[in-house]
């Protein structure tokens, strides 16, 4: 493909699980190439890895702000388009900030940034370079995910009235931090992860799930925020109750010490028609129940889904697609978007559904207004 989207990364370096997995979702449809990147804080480290993936050497940098100033004094065919950020949460802003001033487009990891005041900062910066900026909440990018939005949105459901969603994982149940593993690390050390770990690593999902399905915004909240492993500085269990727009409820439960679970993310929406329920352990089958017949499965790539799960969709019915090709349909759908500008072209309507800037701003809010409630016990308005 002649046009490919040419991509930087900022991070991801050896060793690292979700820069590979961002490398590999960014490779599966073809539309973007891996050019450059600034891979460790350690130079050492960066230049291994480049070598590794095959990259020019000269483009192989030893920090991003180098990489940011270097690449945007290249040529416009030679330089990145576009910069994928999967560092801890503490580096996206500077990270996000240094790209976007020099007009260069970012995807990144989630969430967004560690403070409010950043993410508002990030806002203002992309429409002032007017540059795309997409956050990476995968668990949009499944077809069935998108059919379940579609059948909220053409009634289906009828009126809805509660939400059910939950995110448990056991991984954390033990002090593991202390015992050299690097993700438990970072996730655990308020310096790294900012004010929150279960809700910020894993709440987040579960809120943007909610909102990408249902188009609710929260209205107000009263989080119930626990450190179960003894010394362990940020929560690692949380139960909430929500209250969105339009007197719809909500429960949301999001745990890393629930022994057992690996990512069963799972949501129940609810309404006065029918309900539905997906969950990301069993990705290409969504339940539809109803009061008076019998309850249908809907099975991912079928030509009776919508055209967004369609869309989204690779390979025929019966073959499982997952957590890369989730992934990958946020790569996809920002690649074919900045192509068609490129060609000054419209983009296809379907192509522009992923997590925007503005997502990411909702979902910092989140973190701290369910840290403030848990903190204080009691009911915090979102705005």
């Amino acid at each position: 493909m002649k046009d490919k989207i040419k991509y930087g990364m900022v991070g991801g370096g050896p060793g690292a699980f979700i820069g590979e997995v961002h490398r590999k979702a960014a490779a599966l449809d073809g539309h973007l190439e891996l050019v450059a990147g600034s891979f460790s804080s350690s130079a050492e480290k960066s230049k291994q890895m480049g070598e590794e993936l095959g990259l020019d050497p000269r483009r192989v940098y030893s920090s991003f702000e180098e990489m940011a100033k270097k690449e945007a004094a290249l040529p416009e065919d030679e330089r990145i388009d576009m910069v994928s950020v999967v560092t801890p949460n503490h580096l996206h802003f500077p990270i996000c900030k240094a790209f976007i001033e020099q007009g260069i487009h970012v995807v990144c990891d989630k969430p967004m940034t560690n403070t409010i005041e950043e993410a508002e900062e990030l806002c203002r910066l992309v429409e002032k370079h007017e540059v795309l900026f997409a956050l990476t909440h995968n668990y949009t990018g499944y077809p069935m995910v998108k059919e379940a939005r579609h059948l909220v949105q053409s009634g289906k459901l009828g009126s809805l009235r509660k939400v059910v969603v939950e995110y448990p994982q056991g991984w954390l149940a033990e002090p593991v931090e202390e015992q050299g593993n690097k993700q438990a690390e970072w996730r655990t050390d308020p310096q790294k992860a900012g004010v929150s770990a279960a809700i910020a690593d894993i709440g987040t999902h579960a809120e943007n799930l909610v909102e990408y399905i249902t188009g609710l915004q929260i209205e107000k909240l009263f989080a119930d925020t626990t450190s179960f492993v003894e010394g362990r500085a940020l929560e690692d269990d949380a139960n909430m109750l929500v209250h969105y727009e339009g007197g719809v409820r909500g429960i949301l439960y999001a745990s890393q010490v629930s022994v057992g679970e690996e990512n069963p993310l799972n949501i129940r929406v609810y309404g006065t028609e029918a309900s539905l329920e997906w969950n990301q352990e069993s990705p290409n089958y969504l339940r539809v129940k109803y009061p008076d017949k019998p309850e249908e499965i809907h099975k991912r790539g079928n030509l009776y889904l919508s055209d967004a799960a369609g869309f989204n969709t690779r390979i025929p019915p019966g073959h499982p697609e997952g957590f890369l090709e989730a992934f990958a349909n946020i790569y996809k759908n920002v690649a074919l978007t900045l192509q068609a500008k490129k060609n000054c072209k419209e983009p296809d309507k379907l192509a522009t559904d992923f997590p925007t800037v503005q997502d990411g701003l909702t979902g910092v809010k989140f973190i701290h207004k369910a840290i403030e409630s848990g903190k204080e016990n009691h009911w915090v308005e979102m705005d």
